[in-house]
């Protein structure tokens, strides 16, 4: 009678775990979330996180998984440390110092509310591990910061967008704050119909620059203050007057953002302030040499209040000499302080 064979046992075969589909996903989360140049993670140690997340795997298997991400761009380094070998994520789209800068930025900005700020910041942690994380939870400090109360805004700059992208007009309505400290509409609630061109960052705050038809000029909106914006199925006008439009130096007139007349003001200035001058309105303005202590330059303003008060912040320093029409303005205006504080 033959002998009988002995069954052989069947290779064991790991157990699969419930997301093991989702493995290489899991395993750059947890590199891209858990390290970065100070912080590693040994293979042990990934292993046991991958089992957390439902996912079962060994070291060959991982070996493999590494070069992957490797070759799909995920700057996986490997390290010899004693005996045990050391995993983490080197290179990143942002460097830690970028990313504490736009922090920076976005806690500073006045025309982003708190609320929007804590969600743009916790965005941005999400780019780096959750060390590094812990680095961009900074505190900026800045002095009688007032943040915007407006959440619509960043729907309104990309309302904005897609208006100039496709060549439309809009209508919108515009609003300001009264006494009561509610929302008035200007005009009585009238819509307002432009030609957006372009958006501006200047004071702190969001602009739109806009073509009017109705005055053949080029104006500027508060972008928080607009409402109910919408497009309009007709081609934008105004695209002779925009392009002869000099945005830079438009902006470096303006004080305040408030509209007037386009000035040419004569200054006499002393030698302290030149870089005062030049930060204000550029290197091209002329500097010419009055006595030891003092020279005399033009630059061109939108004539408002505002550059009035300007002036008198910088006291003693600087003096308008001309044109006639701005130094009488300056002296009533000097006189209507003196009465005020009388």
């Amino acid at each position: 009678m033959a002998e009988k064979t002995a069954k052989q046992p069947k290779e064991k075969k790991e157990r699969k775990g419930d997301h093991q589909k989702l493995k290489m996903l899991y395993l750059a989360k947890i590199l891209l979330e858990e390290t970065d140049d100070q912080h590693a993670l040994t293979m042990q140690e990934i292993i046991a996180k991958l089992r957390l997340c439902g996912v079962n795997a060994d070291r060959k298997t991982l070996y493999l998984d590494f070069e992957e991400l490797r070759t799909f761009g995920l700057d996986v380094i490997a390290t010899q440390a004693s005996r045990n070998t050391y995993y983490h994520i080197g290179n990143r789209n942002f460097e830690l110092p970028e990313l504490k800068l736009l922090v920076d930025s976005v806690q500073s900005a006045k025309f982003i509310t708190e609320k929007k700020s804590k969600e743009l910041i916790h965005k941005l942690e999400s780019l780096v591990s959750r060390h590094q994380a812990k680095h961009l939870q900074r505190q900026v400090i800045v002095s009688g910061r007032v943040k915007s109360m407006n959440e619509s805004i960043y729907y309104n700059v990309d309302k904005l967008h897609e208006a100039i992208n496709a060549d439309c007009r809009i209508k919108f309505k515009y609003y300001r704050w009264n006494i009561k400290k509610e929302m008035e509409l200007r005009r009585d609630g009238e819509w307002y119909y432009t030609s957006p061109w372009g958006l501006m960052w200047d004071d702190e705050n969001y602009y739109l620059v806009a073509y009017d038809a109705e005055h053949d000029t080029i104006l500027h909106f508060r972008v928080d203050k607009m409402l109910q914006i919408s497009t309009i199925d007709e081609k934008r006008e105004g695209k002779e007057a925009f392009e002869a439009f000099n945005m830079p130096r438009y902006t470096k007139s303006l004080f305040g953002m408030y509209v007037g007349e386009l000035t040419r003001v004569q200054l006499e200035v002393d030698n302290e302030l030149v870089g005062v001058m030049i930060d204000r309105f550029g290197k091209d303005i002329p500097v010419i040499p009055v006595d030891e202590s003092h020279f005399k330059t033009s630059v061109d303003v939108t004539f408002s209040n505002q550059f009035l008060g300007w002036i008198f912040a910088l006291g003693d320093k600087v003096k308008i000499t001309g044109p006639d029409a701005v130094v009488k303005k300056m002296k009533a205006e000097a006189r209507n302080l003196v009465n005020l504080y009388k």
